[in-house]
Formats: structure tokens, C-alpha cells, sequence
């Protein structure tokens, strides 16, 4: 056959196409249905997978095991929405925020400063009726978070079907109060932290109580976990999202396309946050300085690291990674991370380390994104996290005692 009849056999053919219709010829269906086919081969194959479990001592795994299933299981991520920057840019906009209904409460701290808290005493609880010992969480947002973000309502609205009391430890000047000292936060100072445990022990010292942090919440968490080693009123803690190791965070924020979507906005809101109380730092830190930066290093280097006290940026840095004190903490704590979050690359997890300490138990999803690990084909109401932070807080409220028989 010639080449003119080769292309006339081929007009005839697409003419009868398009009169049959694309789907009515059936090529259109066949089409659809192979590429379903092979996508779902491939999702199943190498998207969906169990996560990696690393704990330092069997008596934890076990534990986690018959406890918290969850963290053996295979997570499924949403089909159409398993990369991890599409993962992070979307939770924020697809899933709900339950309505929550704060109790406020002003902290004073050694220093003259205040602390915001947003306490959800939940009076109704029928599984907790005496307050004085109904489970209290602790929750610490991320960054620039408040008790308002989405994920620390989900995790409120969880503790509720528990019958828990939650309480939020809002940075100082991130909600909505005036700074009285010229001083905000970072994760590598623990003193406004500790005396929120402080105070909220004090408060209800009858009651189990835990915390869970996220994203820098988590890293600050750690840090004080590190410190303080068994020498905490906590009974146990949970994390993530967490920047293990802040050089390497720092690092992977700055590539191209991560500074794009998201390095450069989280530097923009840093410094919304400051300039809104510019008039308590001119004193000590030229601002004018601080509101050109482009990135989360530069602004650290200009403003946080100058408010803390640190000779240079990698003093800080250092200070602030919690790898470093892993090693010393002494209750349980999960740590939930994705290994192709981009603000924490999976490098940087301490995995090693977590191995020497029985307290430690690493959850490794291989996607998630950094707060994302949505699951189904539209995760408005729950994601894997919230999934996690639910039957982990629960095991340690109702069986944490078996740990210490294992």
C-alpha cells in the first residue's frame, strides 16, 4: 500500500470517527479504561505502601502494633493529589475546619511577657464527666499557626469524640494580643513552653496529660522533650511534620521552586507578624532590614537570631535543630513524617538515633507531603494524620501503663 492510500484509508477513518462519535466507536472507552488500568497498577505498586515503623526497642513496637494499628497499615494518598507539594499547598483549602468555641486565657511570664491560650474545656465529655481528670492535650501549631488552622481543629474535634479537654499554645503576638516585652518565639527557647506545662499541670495535675506539635510546634516540642528528659509532667507526646535538622530544611526551602511556592510566602507572613508590633523591636533590630528579606534564613538571621541572643545564623540553627536531643528524651513520643516532605528532607531524619532510644517510635510515610497525608478521593473531613494523632492519643490515655509491664 502507497502512501496516498495509506493517508486516504486514514481520512475515511477519522471521518467515520467523528460522524460515530469518539466514545460511540468505542476507541475512546477502550482508551480511558487502559489508562485507569495502568495508573491503578502503578498507584497500588509504588504510591501506596505501608509506612517504614523505627523505634528503639520492641516493647514500643508492640505496643503501636496492638494500640495504634494505624501506623502498620498501608496508606492509600488521594489518587489524584500524592505529590508532596500538591499534598501541602491543598490541605489548607480542601479539608474542613470544624467550629470550635475557645475559652481564652492570658498567661504572664517571668519576664513581663503574656502567652495566649485557647483552652476547649469540653464540659459535655459523658466519657471524662469529673473535669479534674479528664486527658488534656496540649497543641502547638505550626509557624505562623494559631488555634485557628485547620489541623489543630481537626485534632480538637478528634479529642472531643474522645471526651479530652484541649488547650492551644499560641505564640506570643501570633493571636491577636499585644506583645508587652520586645520578644516573639523561636523553637530552639523553651522557657515560654515550659511554663505553659507548667500552668496547665498545675491546673488539673489529676489528669493524664499530653502534648502534640506541628511542624515547628513539633520541633519546639522536641526540643523540650530533649531538655527535660523524664523530668516532665507529660505522659506522652506526638509529632508532625517535623524539621529534624534545620541547616537541611533550610536548604531544600531554598531550591527554586520550593521558594516559590512556599519559602518566600512563609518569609512575607514572618514578617507581617513582627511588623505588626515593629515599634517593640527598633530599639535592638533594624526592621527595615528584617522587611527585605527573601527567605526564611534571611529572615533568622536578621531578626531571630539577633532577638535569642545567637552570635550567627548557624548558631541558631544549631540550637534549633531537635536531632540533636533526640537522644534524651524520656517518655513515648510518635513522630509522623513524610520522606518527600520538601521542608524536611528525609535525609535529615534521624533514623539512627531513634533506634537508640526505647522512648522513640519514627512513622515514615513515602508521601504525605509536610501536613498534608490526605487519603480519599476527597479528604475534607479526615486525613491519615488526623487518623494517627487520634488512636496514638487514645492508646497512651487507656493502655500507656502497659508500656512500663512490657
Amino acid at each position: 500500500m502507497d502512501l496516498r492510500m495509506l493517508s486516504r484509508e486514514l481520512s475515511l477513518y477519522l471521518e467515520h470517527q467523528v460522524r460515530v462519535g469518539f466514545f460511540g466507536s468505542g476507541v475512546g472507552l477502550s482508551l480511558i479504561l487502559g489508562f485507569s488500568v495502568a495508573y491503578a497498577c502503578y498507584y497500588l505498586s509504588s504510591i501506596a505502601k505501608k509506612p517504614r515503623l523505627v523505634t528503639g526497642g520492641e516493647s514500643f513496637s508492640r505496643f503501636l502494633q496492638d494500640h495504634c494499628p494505624v501506623v502498620t497499615e498501608t496508606y492509600y494518598p488521594t489518587v489524584w493529589c500524592w505529590e508532596s507539594r500538591g499534598q501541602t499547598l491543598l490541605r489548607p483549602f480542601i479539608t474542613s475546619k470544624p467550629p470550635v468555641r475557645y475559652r481564652n486565657e492570658c498567661v504572664k511570664t517571668a519576664d513581663g511577657g503574656q502567652i495566649l491560650l485557647d483552652w476547649f474545656d469540653n464540659d459535655n465529655s459523658k466519657n471524662y464527666m469529673d473535669a479534674s481528670t479528664r486527658p488534656t492535650i496540649l497543641l502547638l501549631p505550626g509557624l505562623t499557626g494559631t488555634s485557628k488552622e485547620s489541623y489543630i481543629l481537626h485534632m480538637i474535634h478528634l479529642s472531643e469524640e474522645l471526651g479530652y479537654r484541649c488547650v492551644v499554645f499560641n505564640n506570643r503576638g501570633m493571636a491577636g494580643e499585644n506583645l508587652l516585652t520586645p520578644r516573639t518565639y523561636c523553637c530552639a527557647n523553651t522557657e515560654d513552653l515550659e511554663t505553659v506545662i507548667h500552668h496547665v499541670h498545675s491546673l488539673y495535675p489529676s489528669a493524664p496529660f499530653l502534648a502534640a506539635g506541628v511542624s515547628m510546634g513539633g520541633m519546639l516540642l522536641l526540643n523540650y522533650l530533649g531538655k527535660m528528659g523524664t523530668k516532665t509532667p507529660l505522659k506522652a507526646a506526638a509529632t508532625f511534620s517535623v524539621g529534624w535538622n534545620t541547616f537541611a530544611c533550610s536548604e531544600s526551602l531554598e531550591k527554586p521552586l520550593n521558594w516559590l511556592l512556599f519559602n518566600y510566602y512563609l518569609t512575607t507572613c514572618l514578617q507581617s507578624s513582627v511588623n505588626k508590633h515593629r515599634h517593640m523591636f527598633v530599639k535592638q533590630i533594624d526592621m527595615d532590614h528584617v522587611m527585605k528579606a527573601k527567605s526564611i534564613r534571611e529572615f533568622d538571621k536578621r531578626f531571630t537570631a539577633v532577638m535569642f541572643g545567637y552570635q550567627t545564623i548557624d548558631d541558631y540553627y544549631t540550637d534549633a535543630s531537635p536531632n540533636r536531643r533526640l537522644k534524651s528524651v524520656g517518655i513515648p513520643v510518635l513522630c509522623l513524617n513524610s520522606v518527600d516532605d520538601v521542608f524536611s528532607p528525609s535525609h535529615a531524619i534521624p533514623i539512627e538515633t531513634a533506634k537508640q532510644n526505647p522512648n522513640v517510635a519514627l512513622v515514615l510515610t513515602s508521601y504525605g507531603g509536610h501536613i498534608g497525608f490526605l487519603e480519599g478521593i476527597w479528604p475534607r473531613q479526615s486525613t491519615y494524620m488526623d487518623r494517627v494523632f487520634k488512636q496514638f492519643v487514645q492508646a497512651m490515655v487507656e493502655h500507656g501503663h502497659e508500656l512500663s509491664n512490657m
